[in-house]
């Protein structure tokens, strides 16, 4: 492995279990403030790096340190040095610390920037603060625009840490061509009975978070639960428990003894439920891909809880990939298994497929994007490097444990346990009604989940799309748990029907 894919992994780990900063600081010590992204407001998907419009940088040119995540990567996140020099419990007045001139260049950059509501991110400690770049104003009929010139920063420490930060923005200048524009600011040190741990609860909206329709969500899957908990009972134990105890009890006698004339439905595809599926390395794989994201999207919500993760920019992708890449045997064993199981003889295309199905499909719709956002200068443009990186822990992390998961998976559970034979040759499938079609009942399937969820979805993409911060995931966890009764609930009903309708080709469907 080469020393910089070695980096990059170890830079994984460091995201996960510390942070860039000690979050310590001792009097008069330097404290960066990072400037992050620029973009319109109303578009929180759309940001550049904050230099690209043409702020001028402060005096100060180097710092002590500098730690940047392969998930802050990921994320296009885009730190860049303020150059504004600050130091812990030292107040500075209101100190100029850049000039520009205003050229037609500039100013264009400016006005539309400030005609399309642009807004900018900073970071100091890790907190976020924002502000607009300016505003627009009616002047004798036509608009005008101005710039915020002046920051002021209201720091709170507890200690030796920072708890707050508050940002003013003022001194508003009217954008003139070939004018001197100054930018200045300033910064006031208080003392705050602000908690280390609580400082990130001034971020938090509780009114986005409706307890009442969680708790209504919570509510009506559950009752989706118990339907469909009952119902599923209902089929195994007064239709299925009687003809599976006489087959079990009729196993000795020969097949023209057995009393079948009254069989139908299910019981007459008992002999090639069974078979290989026709795509057998696509659908094992599918399985093992599966159980390892569930079992990813569980420890993630399970640290998220325990954590808090969203208080620390890019810990919850970091922890995302590095429980994936620590989990990948859990894919190798169970599709391994599978695929053994079913008579597959081509173990190491399969390993290949399970290992590399989910990331390409997800990093090759990035990278599609990726490219897009390279082509209009988007601050989300992943680095080449980042690329580097996550085809490393592909290659390097993700194939090993994906092996070593495969061959125990073979080794252990791949012997074939079917509790009755196949037939040698297959059985007519007979014409169905079109509601029993396997599209149908996909479509008819995939309705109850996603009600189950639905709701606490639209939280989730609306704090991903707007300016919230989702941090209910004690909710998330019970919707989940619920999706995943609910999921195999709705997956026993699809079978049976599929089986009733003597269609026994249930795992080529789940393709």
């Amino acid at each position: 492995m080469s020393s910089s894919c070695i980096i990059f992994l170890i830079c994984i780990v460091v995201g996960v279990y510390s942070d860039e900063h000690t979050h310590i600081y001792d009097d008069n010590e330097e404290v960066v403030l990072w400037m992050n992204t620029v973009g319109p407001y109303h578009n929180r998907q759309e940001t550049y790096a904050y230099f690209s419009l043409p702020f001028c940088v402060g005096t100060k040119e180097s710092i002590g340190h500098y730690h940047e995540t392969l998930s802050e990567a990921l994320q296009g996140v885009e730190l860049e040095f303020s150059g504004l020099e600050i130091e812990f419990k030292a107040d500075i007045s209101s100190t100029p610390y850049c000039e520009i001139q205003l050229t037609e260049e500039k100013q264009k950059a400016f006005t539309y920037a400030v005609k399309n509501h642009y807004w900018y991110q900073m970071y100091l400690d890790d907190l976020p603060h924002c502000s607009i770049v300016g505003e627009m104003e009616e002047d004798d009929g036509s608009p005008s625009y101005y710039i915020w010139t002046h920051k002021k920063f209201d720091i709170g420490y507890n200690g030796k840490q920072i708890v707050d930060v508050n940002l003013t923005s003022e001194n508003k200048v009217k954008l003139k061509l070939d004018a001197k524009i100054p930018f200045t600011y300033e910064v006031n040190w208080k003392k705050s009975s602000i908690k280390f741990e609580d400082r990130f609860d001034k971020y938090l909206d509780p009114n986005f978070f409706q307890h009442r329709i969680h708790w209504f969500s919570i509510f009506n899957s559950f009752m989706m639960v118990i339907f469909l908990v009952g119902l599923v009972s209902m089929i195994l134990m007064r239709t299925l428990r009687k003809d599976y105890a006489r087959y079990s009890k009729d196993e000795e006698l020969d097949d023209m003894e057995r009393d079948l004339g009254d069989e139908y439905g299910w019981k007459q595809v008992h002999g090639d439920v069974f078979r290989p599926a026709s795509h057998s390395m696509l659908f094992s794989a599918l399985v093992g891909a599966g159980y390892q994201v569930t079992v990813v999207v569980l420890s993630v919500i399970i640290f998220a809880i325990l954590g808090e993760l969203y208080t620390e920019r890019g810990s919850l992708l970091s922890t995302a990939i590095f429980v994936y890449a620590a989990t990948s045997p859990v894919n190798g064993y169970f599709g391994g298994s599978l695929y053994a199981r079913m008579g597959g003889k081509i173990w190491i295309r399969q390993m290949l497929l399970s290992a590399f199905m989910l990331p390409a499909l997800v990093c090759g719709t990035a990278f599609f994007i990726n490219f897009i956002a390279i082509y209009y200068h988007a601050s989300r443009a992943i680095p080449f490097g980042t690329m580097v990186a996550v085809t490393c822990i592909c290659i390097f992390v993700i194939l090993p444990l994906t092996l070593v998961g495969t061959v125990l998976g073979r080794n252990l559970a791949g012997q074939p346990d079917f509790p009755c034979r196949i037939n040698a040759v297959p059985r007519p499938i007979p014409e169905k009604k079109w509601f029993m079609e396997p599209a149908v009942i996909v479509v008819l399937g995939g309705v109850l989940p996603f009600g189950s969820i639905f709701i606490e979805m639209y939280f989730i993409f609306t704090s991903f799309w707007a300016y919230k911060i989702y941090y209910v995931y004690g909710f998330m966890l019970l919707v989940f748990i619920i999706l995943m009764i609910v999921t195999v609930c709705v997956t026993i009903v699809c079978t049976y029907f599929l089986l009733n309708a003597e269609d026994y080709r249930w795992n080529s469907h789940c393709e």
